[in-house]
């Protein structure tokens, strides 16, 4: 085997400090095991469809189930679970519920993807 090829250390180096110094600064394990949840339910394309339309606009249910071309249940499921993890939320207008994205952390999250999978690989 070619070592140029091989995409680990030569020589083994534990750098104690740099280790220690980034194990003290870890996050616990639930805000770590939320963030794999979050991570886990916006893997399901239709999910994360439906984020990508509430980054750019307040919709209603029925708005999404036209654009996903799924049914108003099917919406409202998906969109529950989006709601129970805090990543839309919804308002009330007469007989209409309308969500947007929860925050700007999370419009972020999509924005910040959206741009990683769309840049060519260099």
């Amino acid at each position: 085997m070619n070592h140029n090829d091989d995409d680990t250390c030569q020589i083994k180096y534990v750098n104690q400090e740099l280790v220690s110094y980034l194990l003290k600064s870890q996050h616990d394990n639930k805000i770590v095991s939320g963030l794999a949840e979050i991570f886990s339910v916006l893997a399901d394309p239709t999910r994360l469809r439906i984020c990508m339309f509430l980054s750019e606009s307040e919709l209603c249910v029925c708005d999404l189930a036209a654009m996903l071309n799924i049914s108003e249940s099917a919406v409202s499921h998906q969109l529950r679970l989006l709601r129970s993890l805090r990543i839309v939320k919804y308002r009330r207008e007469g007989k209409m519920a309308f969500y947007t994205l929860d925050d700007s952390h999370v419009s972020s999250l999509i924005k910040q993807g959206l741009d990683h999978a769309q840049e060519k690989g260099e």
